[in-house]
């Protein structure tokens, strides 16, 4: 199976040479828009990765609002927030960004049950 996704990467390349540098942008740009956030990713990550986790963070944002919390107040660097709850879990050093994400989703989903 790696294999032959192996061969359809080389073939998507050969078919589009500007493919790895569109990527390279994507995930660029989504890092950008987590570091905005609080979050610390590298733009060398997977952009559907990063597609997901911006996903999961901005779901966690409107959860947060609709608790009736301020996102801005509730930074994951803030010192004073207005609750632990609503402050979005860091990431932790060794974690992948898949496990992240689910992390962030059960918060998301702790915050509709409160």
């Amino acid at each position: 199976m790696a294999r032959a996704r192996e061969g359809s990467e080389s073939l998507n390349e050969m078919l589009d040479p500007h493919r790895e540098e569109e990527r390279e942008a994507a995930a660029m740009e989504l890092s950008g828009r987590l570091a905005q956030k609080g979050v610390d990713v590298g733009s060398d990550e997977e952009p559907g990765q990063l597609a997901d986790l911006l996903s999961a963070v901005e779901e966690f944002e409107r959860a947060v609002e609709a608790a009736g919390g301020d996102t801005m107040v509730n930074m994951p660097d803030s010192t004073d927030p207005q609750s632990d709850r609503f402050v979005l879990p860091s990431r932790r050093a060794d974690e992948p960004l898949s496990k992240y994400t689910t992390r962030i989703t059960d918060a998301t989903r702790a915050l509709g049950t409160n």
